[in-house]
């Protein structure tokens, strides 16, 4: 499919197909295009929960609005940014950069100890801030993504994080949920699926100079 056609295609899903699931390939393609989203200084302070226990969801819709695609959806991938950043942190990416690409610690020392500055420049509240502009960014990847795959989804701002966070744990983790993103298929009877997509003129949306 052109990726024209694809975004198209995809949709904001209101109603998923609660009989259909994703295969084994699918999930994985999802998987490793979350890890390949590129981040600020590729510092990957963002995780991915992929949840497919549907007993598990069904106690979640209540923390998200009611909505069924949190259940309904094959699996419900969870965003998630670290609760805060340290100079482990940053040592553990700067050492995988070493490993993987044989870089002399002479080059990286300098760049290591700019971004444990950088990191240290801010508050807690901050490097959060930071870490979910990632999420965002990880997220955009993904439904594009979908769409080429023809994955249906539905990005979520509007769910109840701290409810969210006890319920899976993510406290142990030291992880805050920050959006969610149900995948799967649409129901054949969701009327959202044939609306026209209603969008700027391109010349207003677009400047050219």
């Amino acid at each position: 499919m052109d990726i024209i056609d694809a975004l198209n295609w995809r949709y904001a899903t209101k109603k998923f197909d609660a009989n259909k699931t994703l295969n084994d390939e699918q999930l994985q393609t999802l998987k490793e295009a979350f890890n390949l989203t590129a981040t600020s200084f590729g510092l990957q302070t963002i995780t991915m929960l992929m949840v497919s226990d549907k007993n598990l969801r069904a106690q979640l819709v209540e923390h998200a609005y009611g909505q069924q695609q949190v259940v309904d959806a094959s699996h419900l991938l969870v965003i998630c940014i670290q609760d805060n950043i340290s100079d482990a942190d940053v040592d553990a990416f700067f050492d995988t950069v070493s490993d993987v690409r044989n870089t002399p610690e002479t080059i990286l020392e300098p760049y290591r100890n700019d971004l444990k500055r950088m990191m240290k420049n801010m508050s807690q509240t901050e490097r959060q801030e930071w870490s979910t502009k990632q999420a965002y960014i990880a997220l955009g990847n993904l439904m594009t993504v979908c769409a080429v795959e023809q994955i249906d989804a539905c990005p979520m701002e509007g769910f109840l994080p701290e409810q969210f966070d006890k319920a899976l744990g993510l406290e142990e983790r030291h992880l805050k949920s920050v959006l969610l993103l149900p995948v799967g298929f649409r129901a054949d009877d969701d009327m959202f699926s044939s609306f026209k997509k209603v969008r700027k003129d391109m010349d207003a949306a677009v400047i050219t100079l």
